[in-house]
């Protein structure tokens, strides 16, 4: 029977992954400060429409974010 190598640069399994850098806190962003995205506009005038909200156009990239995590909340979208 021949035992298969594994790659060292690869975990064995999900445990042994390295943290994903898909879910940062916003305030950990170097780019935070920057103005939010087309994207993130986008989407958070639709949310702010559904949850009766105002839309704030002058957001930077973290507080948009901040804010599209509280509207799903509030919208039940999302997450």
């Amino acid at each position: 029977m021949t035992e298969a190598k594994q790659n060292p640069k690869q975990p064995s399994n999900a445990k042994d992954a390295p943290p994903s850098n898909t879910e940062k806190d916003p305030s950990d962003w170097i780019t935070g400060d920057e103005p939010m995205t087309g994207a993130q506009a986008s989407y958070l005038k639709t949310l702010s429409e559904e949850a009766k909200e105002e839309f704030d156009a002058n957001l930077s990239k973290a507080e948009a974010s901040r804010r599209i995590d509280a509207l799903q909340e509030k919208t039940g979208r999302g997450k």
